[in-house]
């Protein structure tokens, strides 16, 4: 059988031609994006700023205007006229933020009081401590006050004057906090250890108020023996836990006094009783008995009522 004979193609020298074309329309299609992209779309993007603060803020975000001139081609991506207009941050970062600068505020302040306070701080009879409610200043109980007494002694005035003044650089609220040992008392004038802590945290609020500091930051509480700081078993112990906490509490702990709302009880509903009738075939009520003659008085007289210890 006879082979046919295979026609070799020639070469085609506008083949290079296909990949320019390719090139050139990928080209194209690159400068065609470029464009879209570098083309803002005023309402529309106004409509998306407005969308994203919403959904982060979750207030209304004012929409961008034109200029007073109506060039809106020139017009800056800006809010209300010079103003920049951004998508605030989420509340939770803005609010960890204000925290951690109050709390190293705070902590400026309680190397400053320490600092003040180091002679008393070093011989152990104030100390000065940061936890999560705030600044708490210890101070043991003979640096202020006689044993079961509330009036402050002539050398309280030194410490508590060094911290009213330290204190009127701020606006934190204070609270000031009396404690006792488990020691009971009972006198003329404390009737328990409730008595005499509040007693003595409001002897310390005077002093500091007498010192300067407006009386809306202060406040006095008295805990009694009810937060000891050690055993009270041991006299060491005991000592430790007589003190006044002067506590400089974090702006989120202070109580607003204008969020108030009043709670009405509900209206109870009144369950008025049934009085059911007697049977008619119920017997007729007999007679009341003759009341007995009251017995004549003892002549015994009570013995005099036991007077309560004092310590």
């Amino acid at each position: 059988m006879r082979r046919r004979q295979v026609e070799e193609d020639e070469d085609n020298k506008e083949r290079w031609m296909v990949s320019y074309a390719d090139f050139i329309t990928l080209l194209f299609a690159f400068f065609v994006v470029m464009y879209a992209i570098s083309s803002v779309n005023q309402g529309k993007y106004e409509q998306l700023t407005s969308s994203l603060g919403t959904a982060f803020t979750g207030e209304n975000t004012p929409q961008l205007n034109n200029p007073p001139d109506g060039n809106a081609e020139h017009a800056n991506i800006k809010g209300l006229y010079g103003q920049p207009s951004f998508i605030r941050p989420l509340e939770l970062a803005r609010r960890n933020d204000k925290q951690r600068r109050e709390r190293e505020a705070m902590t400026s302040m309680a190397n400053n009081l320490a600092n003040h306070l180091a002679p008393m701080v070093l011989e152990g009879k104030i100390k000065v401590m940061q936890n999560n409610r705030g600044v708490r200043v210890d101070i043991h109980d003979s640096l202020l006050f006689a044993p079961g007494a509330s009036e402050l002694q002539p050398i309280a005035s030194g410490p508590l004057n060094e911290i009213a003044q330290a204190l009127k650089t701020n606006n934190h609220a204070i609270q000031v906090e009396g404690h006792t040992d488990n020691v009971p008392i009972h006198n003329d004038k404390f009737y328990s250890n409730w008595e005499l802590s509040a007693m003595r945290a409001s002897s310390v609020v005077r002093m500091l108020q007498d010192s300067g500091l407006d009386e809306k930051r202060l406040s006095a509480v008295g805990f009694g023996a009810s937060q000891p700081m050690d055993d009270n078993s041991t006299p060491l112990g005991r000592a430790r836990n007589r003190r006044v906490s002067i506590m400089i509490l974090y702006d989120s702990l202070m109580p607003n006094q204008t969020d108030v709302s009043e709670i009405a009880p509900d209206t109870p509903t009144v369950i008025r009783p049934t009085v059911t009738p007697p049977p008619e075939d119920s017997p007729a009520t007999p007679a009341p008995a003759t009341a007995k003659p009251a017995p004549a008085p003892s002549t015994r007289t009570a013995p005099p009522a036991s007077k309560p210890a004092t310590n």
